[in-house]
């Protein structure tokens, strides 16, 4: 089943066709009735049977998932932090270029991992957050900078004109990067992952 099934699910107590997907921060359901549950709203999160049974703001929502209605619910009450999404190790050396938010470099501190506002030499991560398109421009010069294995991480703001996915794609490649993987950053940014394709390391 994963992280998505269709069934009939009932909200406060009436039954709807619907289809549910386990995000990352929230639970979204679609079809006979559409719901966005954020994570830090629901209240309590418990298996009960083969059911998923969420309660929040005076509301019940059962979904039918069988085995999974145990992991369901140890994902809703324990989500994956950031640092654990793209990967962070303790003990990494990583650079934070542009405009980071203060909270995620604490986020990684407090992991133990070595960051810092200046772009250094054979960084295992390098974060950078760009505003448009332009600012791509220096991956080719990031790259240098980045251990053979390492990784780039381009942060960019979500359903902005002045940088797209296509942009960072298309800036990755003439930089001599790959794509390997994307993420949910934030509820209003997007990180994109690049690295040297191992038959240049």
């Amino acid at each position: 089943m994963g992280n998505e099934t269709r069934t009939i699910i009932h909200y406060d107590g009436a039954p709807h066709e619907a289809k549910v997907l386990l995000e990352t921060e929230e639970l979204i359901v679609r079809g006979g009735i559409n719901l966005r549950l954020v994570f830090r709203d629901i209240r309590d999160a418990s298996p009960d049977g083969s059911d998923l049974v969420l309660r929040w703001s005076g509301h019940e929502l059962r979904v039918p998932l069988g085995g999974d209605a145990v992991k369901w619910a140890e994902k809703i009450r324990n989500p994956k932090s950031r640092a654990d999404k793209i990967g962070i190790k303790a003990a990494q050396k990583i650079s934070a270029i542009g405009p980071l938010d203060d909270d995620f470099l604490a986020e990684l501190r407090a992991i133990g991992v070595d960051v810092s506002r200046r772009l250094r030499r054979e960084s295992d991560i390098i974060f950078t957050a760009i505003r448009s398109r332009d600012e791509l421009s220096q991956l080719g010069r990031l790259r240098e900078h980045l251990q053979p294995n390492g990784a780039i991480w381009v942060i960019r703001p979500k359903a902005d004109a002045r940088v797209s996915e296509s942009d960072v794609m298309h800036g990755g490649k003439s930089a001599g990067l790959v794509d390997v993987k994307v993420v949910r950053f934030s509820p209003t940014h997007t990180a994109e992952k690049f690295v040297i394709p191992v038959t240049r390391r």
